[in-house]
């Protein structure tokens, strides 16, 4: 199901040098890191499923000993006992038999008591990833808070119900996540067209446009989330599409569209999520590495993994 060394594109090494487990034996792990090296449902530049790869290699730091955050002096891959199953196995090409492979994974480690990290990928693997947690937690019962330039709403992909602009439908009309249970944020520039947003609203979805963002700031909107996403739901999903960064600062990415928050907006929202929340998983997808300058769009993936994780092992520790 999975492993480090499955293709060509797989990554071979460990997240942040955790121990590497088997997803038939994570133990009693808090957070399991898994990749889901996945982009067949891309429309504009490809690469995606080299995310994974490229998000674990994004280190400088010694892997060896602890690693505490500097603000609040936790090591949180100790703390949550964090370990990495290396990558699903997919199947290059194929949609729904990728899909199905990714879903069974993610429940597996939900149903173990973990909480799956899913390094993608691109944004089709939503789908699998929120809907496996809900498969164990319960249908109905999870909040979604979506981070993207793009809301991911469509009907169709090209005629197809799968690809990375349909995951959000997908789950409302699965029943997995209902639409009332749905926060996006970051959204801007020229798609959906106006039927799909008429369709959102009908959902009750709440998506906050990145001109609101600017109008409000994002502190407040963050505030609305929040108190939206912990009302009666047994725990929240966190999916992070990294274009919701400005391409200016996160350019190794498919479909990119100016005009985002910034690095800085997106690790202190995150943290702030993880320790606020109660989060039963999360993805961050669409990191296209040959796109990127430098390896900053990895990086800033490879942090916001770390960042989460803080403010999950915050939560858990009661500070």
């Amino acid at each position: 199901m999975t492993g480090f060394d499955a293709f060509s594109f797989g990554a071979r090494g460990s997240f942040a040098g955790v121990p590497r487990r088997t997803i038939d034996d994570v133990g009693d792990a808090g957070a399991v890191i898994i990749g889901a090296p996945f982009d067949w449902g891309t429309t504009s530049r490809p690469g995606a499923r080299f995310g994974p790869k490229a998000i674990r290699d994004a280190d400088y730091l010694d892997l060896n000993g602890s690693r505490p955050h500097l603000d609040t002096g936790i090591d949180p891959l100790a703390t949550l006992s964090v370990v990495d199953v290396g990558d699903i196995h997919v199947v290059p090409g194929y949609m729904e038999e990728s899909i199905e492979r990714i879903r069974s994974a993610v429940t597996s480690i939900a149903r173990a008591g973990a909480v799956p990290i899913v390094l993608g990928g691109d944004h089709t693997i939503t789908f699998p990833d929120a809907g496996g947690v809900a498969d164990v937690i319960g249908h109905g019962d999870i909040a979604l808070i979506h981070f993207d330039a793009h809301a991911d709403t469509a009907d169709t992909h090209y005629g197809m119900l799968h690809g990375h602009g349909t995951p959000m439908r997908r789950l409302i009309e699965s029943g997995a996540i209902p639409g009332h249970r749905f926060v996006q944020i970051g959204l801007r520039g020229y798609w959906p067209p106006p039927d799909v947003v008429e369709w959102m609203r009908d959902q009750d979805m709440k998506s906050y446009f990145m001109s609101e963002i600017t109008e409000r700031g994002l502190d407040v909107v963050v505030d609305d989330a929040v108190q939206h996403a912990a009302n009666e739901a047994k725990g929240v999903f966190v999916s992070v599409d990294i274009d919701v960064v400005d391409p200016g600062s996160a350019p190794g990415t498919g479909t990119p569209e100016p005009g985002g928050i910034t690095p800085r907006q997106l690790l202190d929202t995150v943290r702030r999520l993880g320790r606020e929340l109660n989060i039963v998983g999360a993805d961050i997808v669409e990191v296209s590495p040959a796109y990127d300058t430098a390896d900053v769009t990895a990086l800033l993936a490879n942090r916001v993994v770390l960042e989460l994780l803080n403010g999950m092992a915050q939560r858990s520790l009661g500070v």
